[in-house]
């Protein structure tokens, strides 16, 4: 249970990512956050009390987020984990060390090095498509560019919802996004 993690929500309820439980704990115990929802029935004991695990907390001060932080750590990692592990043009799965990042509009047609131009490809793909786009080369994408202009932690968030169900209502989910965040899988 302590290593498990909780989502963390800024005071206006916007998602900012996950910490962990004995984080959120310590947190709590010096007023900085309010438990919005437990773990189920999960506690954790100490030698006097029993303290019911969070799964959701919420800031009690506004903290200001700037959107460019959340899209430039570890890129590559975040892509390959978005697109899970996937050919994003023949749907194989395969290592980290086996696949390329994919530019869909490609740099030499003026396409940028963001997560939104940016997908998963293994090598034989990735070379057969060239300095084309996925319809010029007449090699379509089986993501969904409503997938790829989510932001990569709110995607990775949505992936972690998926076996937290009591986070789907913190996270603005809708059935149209969950289904096609469950069709990548």
């Amino acid at each position: 249970m302590i290593t498990g993690r909780v989502l963390l929500l800024n005071f206006s309820y916007e998602p900012l990512g996950t910490i962990g439980v004995a984080r959120a704990i310590c947190m709590w115990f010096s007023g900085k956050l309010t438990v919005e929802e437990n773990d189920g029935e999960n506690v954790l004991h100490s030698p006097s009390t029993t303290f019911p695990v969070p799964s959701v907390v919420r800031l009690r001060n506004y903290v200001h987020v700037k959107r460019r932080r959340q899209e430039t750590t570890m890129k590559r990692a975040r892509i390959y984990i978005r697109d899970r592990y996937r050919c994003q043009y023949c749907g194989e799965h395969k290592h980290a060390k086996d696949l390329t990042l994919d530019h869909i509009l490609p740099r030499a047609q003026g396409g940028e090095s963001t997560p939104h131009n940016l997908v998963s490809a293994c090598v034989k793909c990735n070379q057969r498509k060239g300095n084309r786009t996925p319809e010029q080369a007449r090699m379509p994408l089986l993501t969904s560019q409503k997938l790829l202009r989510l932001g990569l932690d709110h995607v990775l968030l949505c992936h972690y919802a998926e076996s937290r169900p009591e986070w789907k209502k913190y996270l603005f989910m809708d059935e149209d996004l969950e289904a096609e965040i469950r069709l990548a899988a």
